[in-house]
């Protein structure tokens, strides 16, 4: 972050679940006034008895909502990732309408909603989560995912039109995810070689990078175009 508040004219988003992001609100001021820098906190639920199940090592989502507000209080764009929607655990409409309004009243400048998807490697952990926690949802889950990573279609509209239609109602925006909080649209080069000094060598090559259209190193993300 020091070394990107030394440059100017790039587009940058972070994305982060802790409220101590605040104590660098000098720099992120700094690199905000001459680059377009985005914050985007992840908070999934209002409910701090249940975020203590699903993210134990996370700050308590009001500390989360009140770092947003300080954030957005000091002219940094600041929006909320709703992500992962967990089916049958925060996805019905009181739920995800508490998350909606308590980003709209931090001041944030839109929410972004983004259903569990479940990789292999990632349904290994997260399945035996799944029957410790709430063992009343695994027949739900192994059905929902059983051939696919993804959520059907169907499912991510019904999510997708219930927050816009909660973001209409609380006045505020709704942010597209996969966008995923920043495009580049200067030389690809001049913000990767940012990093080469301490990541060079474990860059991959840029035809690589093309491919795989997203490179991140401790908890800096870009979507690549």
């Amino acid at each position: 972050m020091e070394e990107f508040s030394r440059h100017e004219g790039y587009s940058l988003g972070l994305v982060t679940k802790s409220d101590l992001i605040v104590r660098d609100l000098d720099l992120l001021r700094v690199i905000s006034a001459k680059n377009r820098l985005s914050i985007h906190m992840t908070i999934t639920t209002t409910d701090t008895d249940l975020a203590r199940i699903l993210e134990p090592r996370a700050p308590r989502p009001d500390l989360r909502f009140s770092a947003v507000k300080k954030l957005a209080a000091a002219g940094i764009s600041t929006s909320v990732n709703c992500a992962p929607i967990l089916p049958g655990i925060t996805d019905s409409p009181k739920a995800l309408e508490n998350v909606v309004r308590a980003a709209a009243a931090a001041g944030a400048r839109s929410v972004a909603a983004i259903p569990l998807f479940l990789k292999p490697c990632s349904a290994k952990i997260f399945m035996p989560f799944l029957q410790e926690h709430f063992p009343h949802l695994v027949p739900l889950y192994e059905a929902r995912y059983a051939d696919r990573a993804f959520l059907p279609v169907d499912y991510r509209r019904r999510i997708s039109a219930l927050v816009n239609k909660l973001c209409r109602l609380h006045g505020i925006g709704v942010r597209d995810h996969e966008s995923g909080g920043a495009s580049i649209s200067k030389d690809l080069s001049r913000q990767l070689n940012l990093f080469t000094p301490w990541f060079g060598p474990l860059l991959p090559n840029r035809a690589r990078l093309r491919r795989s259209q997203e490179f991140s190193t401790g908890g800096f993300s870009t979507n690549l175009k």
